[in-house]
């Protein structure tokens, strides 16, 4: 078998740029996806109608919602308050949300639930997972008597004050970096985390899911879409895990966040180690044209399955003690 070429001179140029006194704030890009509310739709709702029959079992209740990397809106956060959670937090190592696009996005997000839109599909939004059968509004789950409560104009005002920083009282929605977090978000309180692709790119994913399960509720829920693919680095799809650690290190540079080029296996693994239940395990594959003697040594050794899964979506729920 041929070997295939993986090494991307421009992913390396760049990381070595990074390194350069002053020139890491280039390497600050959008993260893309969240500045449009039609996105931020798609997203919530697919995670709310997934973790749905779980969420009966643990009360019902959608309660305190925490997002992992919102990017660059808290539109998704958003949507989860218009479908009645009592409390969003928003945590980002980078803050690249405003309150200028919150409101916009809000705004739109508010004319899209009070049509009951149908979620769009990945013909739109040809990266939007995970992929669902039935795209219309879930009206069993988000049925016309809780929609207007959510939508009720004293609510949507109380959420626009907090979008603009005007509110009073106890704050609706909070958008915190990991460190504040730790003390925004008590132990056991919180219902349900949720992230699109923003898991790939956590350094410390042991950390991460210790943390998660330190701030849910006997029960609660976790809902991820995670992208385990090069995202440009390589090219090649997988051709992340072919670097040696020293090349990736340059590539890496001093980007504010890259990838933790962790496989499938690393996630599902981590996650029954500290504490909970796989519920839904959704792997998204890809072929894979990569030679197992082209991969780095620390990867040489992973599963098959692993280097042809591209994405992975996961129901995990806290196991009750």
């Amino acid at each position: 078998m041929r070997r295939i070429a993986t090494y991307k001179i421009k992913a390396i140029l760049e990381g070595g740029l990074s390194l350069l006194p002053g020139c890491g704030r280039f390497f600050r890009k959008r993260t893309g996806g969240t500045d449009s509310a039609r996105y931020c739709y798609a997203v919530w709702l697919r995670h709310l109608v997934m973790t749905q029959r779980f969420r009966k079992s643990a009360g019902g209740c959608l309660g305190t919602v925490v997002e992992l990397g919102p990017g660059d809106s808290l539109g998704t956060g958003l949507a989860a308050l218009l479908c009645g959670a009592s409390r969003y937090i928003a945590v980002d190592v980078v803050r690249h949300a405003n309150a200028y696009q919150n409101v916009k996005v809000f705004e739109n997000l508010v004319s899209l639930f009070a049509d009951r839109a149908s979620l769009p599909s990945d013909k739109e939004f040809s990266e939007v997972k995970p992929l669902m059968d039935d795209l219309s509004f879930p009206s069993s789950v988000l049925d016309d008597g809780s929609m207007e409560k959510n939508l009720h104009p004293k609510r949507l005002q109380t959420i626009a004050d907090g979008l603009r920083g005007t509110s009073r009282g106890s704050p609706l929605l909070q958008y915190v970096d990991p460190v504040a977090a730790s003390s925004v978000v008590p132990s056991g309180t919180v219902d349900m985390v949720f992230s699109q692709a923003a898991l790939e790119h956590v350094e410390d994913l042991e950390a991460l899911y210790q943390t998660c399960k330190a701030w849910l509720k006997p029960g609660g829920l976790m809902s991820h879409q995670i992208d385990l693919r090069s995202h440009g680095t390589s090219r090649e799809w997988n051709g992340h895990w072919v670097y040696p650690d020293g090349v990736w290190r340059l590539i890496r540079g001093k980007r504010p966040y890259l990838l933790n080029r962790e496989p499938c296996s690393t996630h599902l693994r981590l996650l029954t180690e500290n504490g909970f239940q796989i519920a839904v395990e959704k792997r998204y594959p890809l072929s894979s044209r990569l030679q197992r003697s082209q991969l780095s040594p620390r990867f040489r050794k992973m599963p098959e399955q692993d280097l042809s899964t591209a994405g992975l979506y996961v129901v995990a729920q806290k196991i009750k003690t």
